[in-house]
């Protein structure tokens, strides 16, 4: 189990939200522990060999636009339509100086996504997120915006799927290899306010940039009998909005460690631990560089899927190992996602 987790809890103020992740990661790894008793020989790459790993990614920029923050899919990976809830909190200065005091900010996110089988190796992703978050002074104010966010839509074509016996028909392998390559827009049909920036270094706290946003997606996973690994890449190509204020580019990448355990009462549960990263480019006002609004952050990541017949559910906890997003002005503390979708 991943210590550094349970360590940066500590930091964690709110009791309850600080007792709600210890059961979450409790129940996780319970959950596997239950699994590796019941069923330690899993049989599920030789009955369903087209079972694929890949990993939810992260978008900083996205806590206040794309509302992904935890990326277009799940771990298992399958066809499906329900329901996310994200938690990203954070703290940035109340201004410039260096004195400036710090403001927390709670980036609330409520999602309608899913995976649509078009073809055999093509499928549509699309994510309908609605934000509500607030920020609280040190005054004791705060600030609250909510609507619908900017909707995502990608369409993701598999190059190379799992067959039975290897990566190609009449091969022999032990391993099972995907490879995916995908590719979308993000529509600006979440407001954007230049004022929610005023007094502000994160430029974030928005329900949408207000810009029509383009992705390339790469997704490649290797699975040996019940054991996953997942690699991603995304990059986001951002465009100007109507206020002339253009987000940065960002780069997307990571990685996941995943076992699938099938049980008799729990068709499938699959605890997952990983890394993943971000990179996003400076932004521009009228034409300008906007100065430290650039940066990078690496988290790791636990947490578990388990599935019931057409039903699935899973956590996913994520704290930051190493930041410097806006010359140190914005600091991310942890992120949390719950989701429950219908598989189809």
């Amino acid at each position: 189990m991943n210590i550094l987790p349970i360590l940066a809890l500590q930091n964690i103020k709110n009791i309850e939200m600080k007792k709600f992740i210890y059961i979450q990661l409790i129940f996780a790894f319970s959950l596997s522990t239950f699994a590796s008793e019941e069923n330690t020989n899993s049989l599920y790459f030789d009955s369903n060999p087209f079972y694929k790993y890949t990993y939810e990614d992260c978008d900083f920029c996205g806590c206040g636009s794309s509302g992904g923050g935890m990326g277009y899919g799940t771990v298992g990976n399958e066809n499906f339509i329900g329901l996310r809830y994200i938690y990203q909190s954070y703290k940035s200065r109340d201004g410039i100086f260096n004195n400036s005091p710090w403001v927390d900010e709670n980036f609330n996110t409520l999602q309608l996504w899913g995976k649509i089988p078009v073809t055999k190796k093509l499928s549509l992703t699309a994510i309908i997120p609605y934000h509500f978050h607030n920020r609280e002074f040190i005054n004791n104010t705060t600030q609250r915006i909510d609507g619908l966010g900017d909707i995502s839509i990608l369409a993701f074509y598999s190059v190379i799927t799992p067959v039975p016996d290897g990566l190609f028909e009449n091969q022999q392998s032990k391993y099972k290899h995907s490879l995916e390559l995908g590719g979308g827009i993000k529509l600006p049909t979440g407001d954007y306010n230049r004022s929610n920036n005023a007094g502000s270094v994160n430029p974030s706290f928005q329900v949408g940039t207000g810009s029509y946003d383009y992705v390339a997606a790469l997704n490649y996973s290797v699975g040996y009998k019940n054991w996953g690994l997942g690699f991603m890449t995304n990059y986001t190509f951002k465009t100007e909005n109507n206020d002339e204020y253009h987000f940065g580019d960002q780069f997307t990448y990571g990685v996941n460690l995943s076992k699938v355990y099938n049980t008799v009462k729990i068709d499938k549960i699959i605890p997952f631990i990983g890394l993943a990263g971000e990179v996003f480019n400076e932004n521009e006002s009228y034409g300008l560089p906007v100065a430290d609004t650039q940066g990078s952050v690496l988290f790791t990541r636990i947490g578990t899927e388990l599935s019931l017949g057409k039903l699935s559910t899973g956590v996913n906890f994520m704290l930051p190992l190493t930041q410097d997003l806006n010359s140190g002005n914005v600091e991310a503390n942890y992120r949390l996602g719950l989701h429950l979708n219908y598989t189809l």
